[in-house]
């Protein structure tokens, strides 16, 4: 019973065939969560799939349905070996977005796995299903070396919503608090900032949507008759958006941004490497922020970027001055930013500035949160990876993205430590998603290294954390 005999075991499953075997079985699940025609294959996914899985290694499961009408059941499962020992909560989703078929290169099937050399293509086999297989199967291959024990709790958490945006999520973990309860968060999803790197993340940047536009008249009006005597409300709109953001991404507005970026965050993203990859799109060095490094524009300050812009009619444009614009904008931002209160910071500087016709809008919203780098969890994890792969791995405060991780942190009140397994090259929600079979096969070996260790000393990390006076987060 070694830790190298899990690692290997891990090794061997990948090696064999049988992780290929699992995923591939997966993946030909069309679990699309945004049609509601496939609400039955996201009940079959837990029921006929994840359920005998996770039985088969001891847990006790159940299946609840969405608190919101119309979106995707959860799981929840819980394996209890000792009530003393630590407890933690694994999540992951079996939802993916839409499989977009006939659109992929040379004809591939999403709904199955096409190996060409280190690429995996499928829908799923990067965002969620290969990450929470990889989990599943480096528990099992722990309590294989470990005469079927784990010496540590694990409780289950899969949804089959998060590609339309969690609905739910927040309630379900209102109501099942209890149940839910963990020392810490193991989860994996997102990218990792460099294929070849290990990754831990905290934490994730927020989210907000937000629409603004303008409703001048009824009708176009002849651009030569009337042009020079009526507003034109795509130019309008244009300079209300320049107000906010500048012709190099800089936001303008000061409240949303960060108050200002902790030295510990700096310091835990000095060597981490932005971009760069085969397939990455190349950077432009002179956006965003003037006196922050690349990595730290994306994962320690805020972008507000414009999604989508119209006036008049773009694919057949006319002599006239068209009555309406809209634009569709989005602040992703860290913690530290008043985002709470968005709407009235935006009509305040929009009215301030003589942009009162301009209406704003608010959409999706998803908090921000950070784990402190400091927190003893964090410390576990790093030495657990370093000490599997022989590579220092990256600390990210946050991920650049959005996941619903302010559940666990502010509901179930816990911290959160995130193991990406994939990269920022693998077309996640787009044709052509895939996993590398490279990371997988080290993330195998990642995660029961992760798991072994919980099981050595997760007690003693408690402990001293504990001590320090880190308590859990709600």
């Amino acid at each position: 019973m070694t830790r190298d005999e899990a690692i290997d075991n891990a090794i061997s499953y990948f090696d064999s065939g049988a992780f290929l075997r699992d995923l591939q079985r997966r993946v030909r699940m069309e679990t699309e969560s945004q049609e509601a025609s496939g609400m039955p294959v996201l009940w079959d996914y837990l029921s006929g799939e994840l359920v005998p899985s996770v039985q088969r290694l001891g847990f006790e499961t159940r299946i609840v349905a969405n608190p919101v009408e119309g979106y995707g059941p959860f799981l929840l499962a819980a394996r209890i070996e000792d009530p003393a020992l630590p407890t933690v909560l694994i999540y992951g989703h079996g939802d993916v977005v839409r499989g977009y078929a006939g659109q992929w290169k040379n004809q591939m099937c999403p709904w199955n796995i096409t190996i060409d050399e280190d690429r995996w293509y499928g829908r799923g086999t990067a965002d969620n299903k290969g990450q929470h297989t990889i989990n599943l199967a480096a528990l099992e291959q722990v309590m294989a070396a470990r005469n079927q024990r784990l010496n540590f709790n694990v409780k289950l958490l899969i949804e089959m919503g998060e590609e339309a945006g969690s609905p739910g999520l927040q309630a379900l973990c209102e109501q099942h608090k209890e149940t839910l309860a963990a020392d810490l968060l193991v989860a994996s999803d997102g990218p990792r900032a460099s294929a070849d790197t290990p990754c831990v993340f905290l934490g994730s940047r927020g989210l907000v949507n937000f629409t603004l536009s303008l409703n001048l008249r009824d009708g176009a009006h002849h651009s030569g008759n009337w042009g020079g005597l009526l507003r034109n409300p795509g130019t309008v709109l244009a300079n209300a958006i320049a107000s906010i953001v500048d012709a190099r991404g800089r936001i303008l507005v000061e409240q949303l941004c960060p108050r200002d970026i902790p030295e510990a965050i700096r310091h835990a993203l000095k060597d981490v490497a932005v971009g760069g990859g085969p397939h990455d799109p190349a950077i432009d060095p002179d956006w965003g922020e003037p006196f922050l490094t690349a990595q730290e524009r994306v994962y320690s300050w805020n972008a507000l970027e414009v999604l989508a812009f119209t006036t008049g009619n773009p694919a057949n444009p006319v002599g006239a001055i068209p009555p309406t614009a809209r634009a569709h904008c989005q602040l992703r931002y860290v913690v530290g930013t008043a985002a709470g209160n968005i709407a009235a910071l935006l009509r305040s500087h929009l009215d301030r500035l003589g942009f009162s016709m301009v209406e704003v809008e608010i959409g999706e919203q998803m908090d921000a949160t950070r784990l402190p780098p400091d927190d003893p969890w964090v410390e576990w994890a790093l030495d657990s990876l370093r000490q599997t792969t022989g590579k220092k791995p990256d600390l990210l405060p946050n991920l650049g993205g959005s996941i619903p991780n302010h559940v666990f942190m502010d509901i179930l009140g816990m911290p959160t430590i995130w193991i990406p397994h994939s990269y920022s090259g693998c077309s996640q929600h787009a044709p052509n998603e895939h996993l590398l079979a490279s990371v997988a096969r080290e993330a195998l070996q990642i995660m029961a290294g992760l798991f072994w260790d919980l099981g050595e000393n997760g007690a003693t990390v408690r402990s001293r954390r504990q001590r320090a006076g880190h308590h859990q987060l709600a």
